[in-house]
């Protein structure tokens, strides 16, 4: 049997969290979770979906959480404004340096984010 090049390019991701998951050799199905607590929460928030009729294409999510989220995307927005400006006169490999350095800061604060679904 070929390898299909097209297929092991796809990144995998846990149906839970998105964090990519590894590949593992051999027939089966492909995984949808990187751990048993991470399927179990998919488990409790489809059944608690279904007890509210939210769509499937839906979830509900902590105002708290969601805030904090537009604040990350809010500081790396201004980030990537800025980087903007300052390479408009940039003229130096220190001055893209510190652009470089400023715009990783702002994107290191989503780096690990994850907006859970509320669970009651």
């Amino acid at each position: 049997m070929t390898a299909r090049p097209a297929e092991e390019s796809v990144l995998i991701r846990c149906d839970w969290c998105h964090r990519p998951l590894a590949r593992r050799p051999g027939a089966g199905r492909p995984r949808r979770f990187c751990s048993a607590a991470h399927r179990q929460r998919a488990y409790e928030a489809r059944r608690r979906a279904d007890e509210l009729h939210v769509p499937a294409d839906q979830c509900i999510v902590s105002t708290a959480d969601l805030g904090r989220l537009h604040d990350r995307l809010y500081r790396l927005e201004a980030a990537v404004e800025d980087v903007r400006a300052d390479l408009a006169d940039a003229s130096t490999v220190a001055d893209y340096r510190r652009a470089v350095d400023h715009l990783l800061d702002a994107a290191g604060d989503l780096v690990g984010t994850v907006v859970e679904p509320v669970r009651s």
